[in-house]
């Protein structure tokens, strides 16, 4: 019954007013009810989490949870780029000479999801990865690289959802939902890293104190499930052999080297 619950909520989301009033109960204290339920349904790993399930006041607290210390061992190899979340790898691409993405079948612009033509034109020819956050997964988003950030800015005003369904049937959401993008210099080598809002909920908050990143450094989480693209320069990144499509992967583990 409150697996058919949960469903029924993200099915929800497509509709803003829903999705407001629902991002309103999981942070109210009423939505605590749920909390051991959700963690049996989504099997949220509690030896990890920083902090006990009954310490939880609302969803949204279980949500945004920290970890314990080196929960998520970080790739120690200094030309490695990590995964910035625990995440289900959706796709991996090579950015067009029209300077657009293919995924899930559906063409995305880098010059709007960046919105800038001039800073897409860095990316030409270049990777992008397609990290997809689920309701189960752990939110906070961790640096790929040790690097210094250039620039910061958000586009965009609502956000849809960014599931399967929402990549495949949706509006273009990663390239229309509000987006917080961060780029990143990595000793002259840039990173785009796009963190896309879900949910009608603009739920992106900045945690990093500085422009100085360090790898596997927590520097932003999701109130809600939602995804990260990260945007390399050609020839600039070689990703791993073992990543496929999809797969679960976690904050910390390798997807690829620099060149």
């Amino acid at each position: 019954m409150l697996k058919w619950l949960y469903r029924f909520m993200i099915e929800l989301t497509n509709h803003a007013v829903s999705s407001k009033f629902i991002a309103f109960f999981t942070q109210s204290r009423l939505s605590a009810w749920l909390i051991p339920s959700y963690a049996k349904i989504y099997r949220i790993n509690q030896e990890e989490m920083e902090k006990s399930l009954n310490h939880y006041k609302t969803l949204q607290q279980l949500f945004i949870r920290k970890l314990k210390e080196g929960a998520r061992p970080i790739d120690e190899a200094e030309d490695s780029i990590i995964s910035p979340v625990d995440a289900v790898i959706e796709d991996i691409g090579i950015i067009s000479e029209q300077k657009d993405i293919t995924v899930k079948g559906k063409q995305y612009s880098i010059p709007e999801m960046l919105g800038s033509d001039a800073l897409a034109e860095k990316y030409l020819n270049g990777l992008f990865v397609i990290l997809y956050l689920s309701p189960s997964h752990y939110h906070r988003i961790h640096s790929p690289i040790s690097g210094v950030v250039t620039r910061q800015w958000s586009l965009g005003a609502k956000s849809y959802p960014v599931n399967r369904l929402g990549l495949k049937y949706g509006r273009r959401p990663l390239s229309k939902n509000y987006r917080m993008i961060t780029e990143v210099n990595s000793d002259g080598k840039h990173v785009a890293i796009v963190k896309v809002g879900a949910m009608f909920v603009n739920s992106i908050e900045l945690t990093h104190p500085h422009d100085q990143l360090i790898k596997g450094q927590e520097m932003a989480y999701f109130s809600f499930g939602s995804t990260v693209v990260l945007l390399f320069e050609k020839d600039s990144v070689e990703i791993d052999s073992r990543m496929t499509v999809p797969m679960a992967i976690k904050v910390g583990e390798r997807i690829g080297f620099w060149k």
